[in-house]
């Protein structure tokens, strides 16, 4: 089964369904489509410690002054 999202589906149940504009429509994140659409659980789960500690690991703060903006 190919993973991702079914696009065309989410394009029929969004501009159709719910009659947003195609606009409306692009500015929703996919989240936010699936809770218009009374679907519960459509995002990933809740961020672990672990997957936080990576994170924080591979992106830290840079101190103020250090080009970002």
């Amino acid at each position: 089964m190919a993973e991702g999202l079914d696009w065309p589906g989410l394009m029929r149940a969004g501009m159709h369904g719910l009659g947003l504009r195609p606009k409306e429509f692009w500015a929703l994140t996919p989240v936010e489509l699936m809770l218009m659409l009374g679907r519960e659980g459509g995002g990933a789960a809740a961020l672990g410690r672990s997957r936080l500690e990576d994170l924080l690991r591979d992106f830290p703060d840079r101190a103020k002054g250090d080009g970002d903006g």
